[in-house]
């Protein structure tokens, strides 16, 4: 299935960040089917709270295209977008939003819906679990290193 193609192509974007310190979030960006943006969490790496996998996808996606709309495009991200993100992802116009792990702290769903874009379709749950256990396996970690200070 290409839902969840792409979507291992977040998932190793996420493990980028993981490897790099970041809360593993991973995003790529697709056109007519083809690649055009890859991006992970990098908050730490630019100490910059807006660096989100998201946002750095669609600068990447908007450079490539030439065009400020993504209107033909699809995000796969492993991590439901906050409600940041689903702003900018609105205002992209992207057409369709395909997020794996469910946040039931900070996703967008848990403030509202009509964020998005009216035209943009969200698929929800796409290898959930691949991604809900790269982040919980880095908060393990992450409460395991600040017990042993």
């Amino acid at each position: 299935m290409e839902h969840e193609k792409f979507m291992r192509m977040a998932l190793l974007e996420a493990q980028k960040a993981a490897d790099a310190g970041e809360v593993p979030v991973g995003a790529v960006i697709v056109c007519k089917n083809r690649l055009i943006a890859r991006a992970h969490n990098q908050t730490e790496m630019l100490n910059d709270v807006t660096a989100h996998a998201e946002i750095l996808a669609i600068t990447a996606a908007a450079n490539s295209l030439g065009a400020k709309y993504l209107s033909n495009c699809t995000i796969y991200v492993t991590l439901e977008p906050c409600a940041m993100c689903a702003g900018a992802l609105s205002w992209a116009q992207i057409s369709t939003i395909v997020y794996g792990a469910g946040d039931i702290k900070k996703g967008y769903t848990s403030y509202s819906e009509k964020i998005l874009h009216p035209k943009t379709t969200v698929i929800k749950g796409v290898l959930a679990d691949e991604s809900e256990k790269i982040i919980k396996d880095f908060f393990e970690k992450k409460r395991k290193q600040d017990r042993q200070i």
